[in-house]
């Protein structure tokens, strides 16, 4: 607990737009709080099934690292702030549950039930979600580097809180991550940085696009129909084979296409 207070005082002493980008190398990842575990799987389903009906149970903080908690039903678990790092949650029921500053990377979600979810600041570098459905999630996090493959994302909220920036600007931040295949129909993807991602054959229909950050990125065979382009900034990105531009919103107003397909 005193490793994380010094992380958030040390974070503040950064400059406002590097504070978001900078927080894992605050981190003593060999400490226990991040490598092991106070609590095994049999102690939270025991907790669980001791809940009263609408109560809650709250584990936020706690240090759940390298837990099996494959197929486990954690809708009415608090899990703010928790340690997941190299945790087992695939096919897990997490529908709505506060996952805000959550740190799990290297983790395992593949087909994790994330619908309503609220995902804060939440670390999930080089983690596999495969197959995840993440719609209409809060997703404010840092998903660099992990397997988004076929997950849905339709009607999430990626956009940054402008009026609510003290750690620098969260948004929904994917840097060299797959998400080939993924649906983001009608999601809110404003100022979104998705640099140097694959993105092949994602459903974009509907997405507001504005103003993300996209460059570097490989758009083969991904739907643009009905999504919002302005200011959206493909420079450098593989724009080729993209579906239904001329369906585009503001198709005029985004940066770094090529002069053909505009």
């Amino acid at each position: 607990m005193r490793f994380a207070i010094f992380a958030l005082v040390a974070a503040f002493a950064l400059p406002m737009n590097a504070r978001a980008q900078s927080m894992t190398g605050q981190v003593d990842f060999s400490s226990d709080s991040y490598s092991k575990a106070e609590m095994t799987r049999e102690d939270i389903l025991k907790r669980i099934s001791q809940l009263k009906p609408g109560a809650k149970l709250d584990l936020s903080g706690k240090a759940l690292n390298g837990l099996d908690l494959s197929g486990t039903d954690l809708r009415q678990v608090n899990l703010q702030a928790a340690h997941l790092m190299r945790t087992n949650l695939s096919n897990a029921n997490l529908e709505g549950v506060n996952l805000d500053s959550v740190w799990s990377l290297n983790s395992n979600w593949r087909g994790a039930n994330l619908k309503g979810a609220s995902m804060f600041q939440t670390q999930l570098q080089e983690a596999n979600l495969d197959g995840a459905d993440l719609a209409s999630a809060h997703i404010a996090g840092d998903f660099s580097k992990a397997s988004l493959k076929g997950a849905i994302l339709d009607g999430a909220d990626l956009s940054p809180n402008e009026s609510n920036q003290s750690m620098g600007l969260m948004r929904g931040t994917f840097r060299n991550t797959t998400l080939d295949g993924a649906s983001f129909r009608k999601a809110n993807m404003r100022r979104a940085l998705m640099e140097f991602s694959s993105l092949r054959n994602t459903d974009l229909s509907g997405a507001n696009l504005e103003n993300a950050e996209l460059g570097g990125s490989n758009f083969e065979g991904a739907n643009v129909s009905g999504a919002n382009l302005r200011g959206a900034d493909f420079t450098s990105a593989v724009t080729t084979g993209m579906k239904n531009l001329s369906q585009a919103h503001n198709l005029d107003q985004a940066k770094g296409l090529p002069a053909n397909l505009r």
